[in-house]
């Protein structure tokens, strides 16, 4: 009796105290296993209707994988969120110290004419390099990149276009330019801003 009354406390306390806290592996880390399947081969002679992929994987640049946050648990075989940990405030007044490469998160604002803008603080080069991070991972590909500063051409929908990053000290801004350097059209600017928030990798 108090062999089987033991047993079930020990089962009741390890179901309260869950899986996760063992390490023990549950497949949610398989997807970076997954191969290359061949796309289905119907019989010689048979009638079926078009089908096309309804998600078509998209081409990732490595660059983007470098940079994508890593939710997995210390052992790396389970997936897990990492807890929130508070902000370290630097304190230190020597402005000889080497250049803070920290990136803040993108927020979405418009203008005062509601020309939509992405705005992140930080290190200019660096929010650049994310930029183009992303744009890779939208299969969109930048045609050219300016010597004059962080701006580069891009094609969306058969247009060309020009996103160009403009800083002003430690603040940020993405907008997206017609060829002729004036504001493109809200609705275009809004939609591909939004899906370099949306995919945004730090």
């Amino acid at each position: 009796m108090q062999l089987r009354l033991g047993l079930t406390l020990a089962l009741s306390a390890l179901s309260l105290a869950g899986c996760s806290s063992l390490g023990i592996s549950n497949g949610s880390l398989d997807y970076k296993n997954t191969t290359t399947i061949e796309p289905l081969n119907y019989p010689e002679g048979t009638m079926v209707r078009p089908a096309a992929p309804l998600y078509p994987a998209p081409i990732v640049d490595p660059q983007a994988i470098q940079h994508a946050p890593k939710f997995e648990n210390k052992r790396g075989n389970r997936y897990e969120v990492p807890r929130p940990e508070s902000a370290q405030v630097n304190t230190s007044t020597d402005e000889s110290s080497a250049p803070n490469e920290s990136v803040g998160r993108p927020q979405l604002l418009t203008d005062g004419n509601g020309n939509p803008l992405i705005k992140i603080d930080g290190n200019s080069a660096t929010i650049w390099q994310y930029t183009l991070a992303t744009l890779s991972s939208l299969n969109i590909k930048a045609n050219s990149q300016s010597k004059s500063g962080f701006e580069t051409t891009l094609k969306v929908d058969n247009q060309t276009y020009i996103l160009k990053l403009n800083s002003v000290g430690s603040s940020n801004t993405l907008a997206l330019l017609n060829p002729d350097n004036s504001f493109a059209d809200k609705e275009k600017a809004a939609e591909l801003l939004s899906q370099i928030y949306q995919n945004w990798p730090a």
